[in-house]
Parts: structure tokens; C-alpha cells; sequence
């Protein structure tokens, strides 16, 4: 939804948006107390209350590669990744309210205190950006937690993007990217809404353009109903030596098959360094891969640590046939199908 909701409201918002990012806060406050003066005036409230609201939806990933490369002196660890963005959404609403952050969520189970990253980039953006307004976010789930699927960051991407033009454009692209890697590796990386090869510990993004090996295809997302810890998988490669110090180079060779065209080529160069421990730790997750791998699957495997196994086919008619199947066979379970 845009802030444009009405004619009013969009000239608001446009005039607010023209203030250069270099504005103080209080010249920001100013324009908006003159135009709320104006808009009450006029009897258009309600037109002030849209241009301070804002909708946007947050998108997940899969990662048709994650090579991990070694551990690094700081801790983390060196890896490259190519990520796929998957167009199932959560969905944030943002509004201009108070003096503080405050943040609701349709999913109970979920923090909505300083574990949520939504909630930790909300308070980010108004320190750096240096706005003491206050803001409600909410948030409505719809991709499944822990799952391997990026959600939380990309909630926090979303966030600093919505945040961004709620207020403005107060930061800069450069800006809004210097604090997403702060809050995660994978938050850079919803930033922008291409494929994308990540380097470094995830926060160094190169975007692609969309794979001809996969015009017309669809994914199929198995979520079991449990997560896995993303500390606890990458703390395990210890105990896989050949999956912890990977040889580089092959993020950029499945992205140059991809782009090629040649599925069956690309085939055989998907991989996921964390299946090690994550699937000798949680057998059904490898039951699901083998599963969709004997029914036609082009291409299955693990989506980051886990917990989601994802398959890519051909149609999404494919894609549809085999995920009865799988509910047939595996209920209870989540299943999605998402053409690309």
C-alpha cells in the first residue's frame, strides 16, 4: 500500500520526501506540523494518518548454494552463497507514533522484544538516521521460524527500507546497507530483490539478474514444524572437515550455468555445506530430500541451516504434484509451492 492513498496524502508525503536527507529532524517536524495544521483546517485528517502509515511486504530466500570456506579469526565464518529471493511475504505495517519502537506480531511465538530483528532495526535506523519520533510496527508472519528461509532478516530489511520512506529518505542507500550488516549477515541481502552472490560473512552482496535455467520454474518449500539453531549448525562444521574449508569459486560457477540456460548442467552444483550436521542431526529432513529427489525434482536441497527442504521444478504445475504427494505421504507438515 502506497502513502499515496489520497490526493492529499500524496501531496504530503511528496513534499516531505523532498527534504534532503541532510535535513535536521526538526525541520522534518516542522513540515509536518504545517501540513497537519493545514490538512485540520481542511477536515482531512484521516489524509495525515494515511501519509504516516505505510505497508510493505517481506519476501524470503532460498540459497541454491552455501559454501562455507573456513572460520575466520573474528569467529565468523568465510563463506560464499548464492540466494534466490522466493516471493512468500510476511507483511510489516509501519506507523508514526509516540517516542519509542514499539512492535506486535500475528505469531505469538514470537519475540517482539530485542530478539526480534524487526524491533532491534527499527531502533537502529532512528539513531542513525537521528529522529527521536517514536514507531509502530506490526508484524503478520506467514514464512515459518528458524527455518532456514531468512525471515527475520528479512523483516529487518523491510523495516529499515519502510522506516526509510516513512520518514523521508533520511538515509542513504549506503546508510541503510552499513546498518543492515550490523543486524545480520543475510539482512543486506533483502535490501534489493534480485538473485544475489553474498561473500565475506554474508554482507557482502553482488546482485544478478534472474537465471534463464529457471524462466517458468517453481519451488517447492517442506517445512517439518521444527527449526534448527543457525549457531548450533555452523558450530557443528567442526566436526565435518570437508564441509567446513570448501573450495571457492563455486557460487559463481552455478550462477554462470544458470545464466546459461542449462538446468541439467547446473544440476549437480547446488550444495549446502550445513547439510552435514543438519541432516545426520534431523533424518527426516534427508527423507524429504531423497523423497523429492526420486520424484522428478530437478534439483533438492536444504535452504541455509535448515529446516526447510526445498525442490525446484520445471512448471508449477510440477511443483503442485509432487507436493500432494509429499502431503500425502508426510502430513502433518508445511508445504508451499512458489513459481519463481
Amino acid at each position: 500500500m502506497s502513502p499515496q492513498s489520497s490526493p492529499a496524502a500524496g501531496s504530503i508525503f511528496s513534499t516531505i520526501s523532498k527534504v534532503h536527507h541532510r535535513d535536521t529532524e526538526t525541520q522534518r517536524s516542522e513540515i509536518f506540523l504545517c501540513l497537519s495544521v493545514a490538512l485540520c483546517l481542511r477536515g482531512e485528517t484521516r489524509d495525515l494518518a494515511a501519509a504516516m502509515t505505510l505497508e510493505k511486504e517481506s519476501p524470503c530466500k532460498v540459497n541454491l548454494l552455501l559454501n562455507v570456506l573456513g572460520k575466520r579469526p573474528d569467529g565468523f565464518h568465510e563463506l560464499e552463497t548464492l540466494m534466490h529471493p522466493v516471493r512468500l511475504f510476511d507483511r510489516l505495517t509501519f506507523a508514526r507514533a509516540g517516542d519509542s519502537v514499539q512492535l506486535t506480531c500475528s505469531e505469538a511465538s514470537l519475540p517482539t522484544d530485542e530478539r526480534n530483528l524487526a524491533l532491534r532495526a527499527a531502533r537502529a535506523f532512528l539513531e542513525t538516521a537521528q529522529i527521536s519520533e517514536g514507531v509502530r510496527v506490526h508484524l503478520e508472519k506467514k514464512i515459518p521460524l528458524a527455518a532456514g528461509l531468512g525471515g527475520g532478516s528479512s523483516n529487518a530489511a523491510c523495516t529499515l527500507l519502510g522506516l526509510n520512506e516513512l520518514f523521508g529518505y533520511a538515509l542513504s542507500a549506503h546508510q541503510l546497507h552499513a546498518v543492515a550488516a550490523t543486524l545480520g549477515s543475510d539482512v543486506p541481502f533483502f535490501l534489493q530483490e534480485k538473485p544475489a552472490i553474498a561473500t565475506g560473512r554474508g554482507e557482502t552482496i553482488r546482485p544478478l539478474e534472474p537465471f534463464l535455467a529457471l524462466q517458468g520454474a517453481a519451488f517447492l518449500l517442506i517445512h517439518p514444524g521444527f527449526g534448527v539453531s543457525t549457531a548450533w549448525a555452523y558450530a557443528e562444521l567442526a566436526n565435518f572437515p570437508e564441509a567446513l574449508t570448501g573450495k571457492r569459486g563455486r557460487a559463481e560457477h552455478l550462477a554462470d550455468l544458470l545464466k546459461a540456460g542449462d538446468l541439467p548442467a547446473a544440476t549437480p552444483e547446488f550444495y549446502n555445506s550445513l547439510e552435514a550436521p543438519v541432516l545426520k542431526k534431523f533424518p527426516l529432513l534427508a527423507i524429504f530430500k531423497d523423497f523429492l529427489q526420486d520424484d522428478g525434482a530437478a534439483v533438492a536441497l536444504m535452504s541455509g541451516s535448515g529446516s526447510t527442504i526445498f525442490g525446484v521444478y520445471r512448471t508449477p504445475s510440477d511443483a503442485k504434484n509432487i507436493e500432494r504427494r509429499v502431503r500425502a505421504k508426510f502430513d502433518p507438515c508445511w508445504t508451499i509451492v512458489v513459481p519463481v
